[in-house]
C-alpha cells in the first residue's frame, strides 16, 4: 500500500503536452526537446512514474505525435504507469478535458501537471495530494516577489496590488475527479474563455481552492532561456544527489 491512501480511491495524473512550442523557436515541440540526454517530457513523466502515490497516467500530445509518444517516449523509457496516450485539442483546456474523459475510472483524485515542468520535486506531488485529503481543490504557488500592476490598453497603470496577497500558480494541481471533469465539460457547454489554469474552473464553480507553497525549481520550459535554466537546475540536482550518496558511503 502506498504511503498516502485517499480512502482507497485511485489517483490519476493527467499530463497535457500537446503544445506546439512557438516561443521555443524550434521546429519540434518543446516537450520532445533534449534535456541532458532525455526528452523534457520523459523527465516530467519519470517523476510521476516513480511516485508511489500515483496509480496511473494519461498523457496528452499533439495528434500527429501520438504514435511517436507511444513508441519513443512511453515504450522506450518503460513508463509503465502511462495508461493511455490521447490526442490533444486546440487549447490546453481542451486537451485536459480530453485526458479526463479518456480515463476509465469514475472516482478518486485527478492530478493535472504541465508536461513541460520537468523539475517538479517529488515531495511537492506528495504535499498537494496530502492537502487534497482536506480540500477539494489544491494548487502549489509562489508568493510574488515583484510589485504587480494592472495597466490599460495604453500600458498606463490602473491599479497596484498588494504583493503579499499575490501568488503565482504552478502545477501539479489536484482536484476530485468528478469536480474537475464536470467543470471542464461545463466550460464547453457555457463557452468559458480565458481559462488560464484548471483551478480557475473551480473558482467559477464556487469551490474553494487551497494554495500551498510551491517550488522555485518547478519552472515551466517555454523559451530557450527556460531550457538553459532547466539544464543548470538539473545539473545542480544531480550533483547534490551524488554528493549525498558519497557522504552516505563514506559515513561522513
Amino acid at each position: 500500500m502506498r504511503e498516502l491512501d485517499y480512502h482507497g480511491q485511485k489517483i490519476i495524473a493527467i499530463i497535457p503536452a500537446a503544445g506546439t512550442g512557438v516561443r521555443m523557436e524550434t521546429n519540434r515541440p518543446k516537450q520532445f526537446l533534449d534535456l541532458d540526454g532525455r526528452p523534457v517530457l520523459v523527465r516530467t513523466l519519470e517523476v510521476f512514474q516513480e511516485c508511489p502515490a500515483i496509480d496511473s497516467i494519461i498523457l496528452i500530445t499533439p495528434e500527429q505525435d501520438v504514435s511517436y509518444a507511444r513508441k519513443e517516449i512511453v515504450a522506450r523509457y518503460a513508463l509503465t504507469k502511462v495508461e493511455k496516450v490521447v490526442p490533444g485539442g486546440e487549447r490546453r483546456q481542451d486537451s485536459v478535458r480530453l485526458g479526463l474523459e479518456a480515463w476509465d475510472g469514475r472516482d478518486g483524485l485527478a492530478l493535472i501537471h504541465d508536461g513541460v515542468r520537468p523539475l517538479v520535486p517529488a515531495d511537492l506531488i506528495v504535499r498537494v495530494i496530502d492537502a487534497a485529503k482536506e480540500y477539494r481543490a489544491v494548487i502549489p504557488a509562489l508568493s510574488a516577489k515583484e510589485t504587480v500592476k494592472e495597466v490599460d490598453e495604453n500600458a498606463l497603470v490602473l491599479k497596484t496590488y498588494d504583493r503579499q496577497m499575490i501568488w503565482l500558480a504552478q502545477t501539479p494541481q489536484v482536484f476530485r475527479y468528478q469536480d474537475i471533469l464536470m467543470a471542464h465539460q461545463r466550460a464547453v457547454q457555457e463557452n468559458w474563455e480565458e481559462v488560464t489554469d484548471d483551478a480557475l474552473l473551480m473558482e467559477k464553480l464556487g469551490i474553494p481552492v487551497k494554495v500551498i507553497e510551491g517550488s522555485e525549481d518547478n519552472i515551466k520550459v517555454t523559451t530557450p532561456r527556460d531550457m538553459e535554466l532547466a539544464r543548470f537546475l538539473l545539473k545542480e540536482r544531480t550533483a547534490c544527489a551524488a554528493r549525498a550518496k558519497a557522504c552516505q558511503e563514506t559515513g561522513e
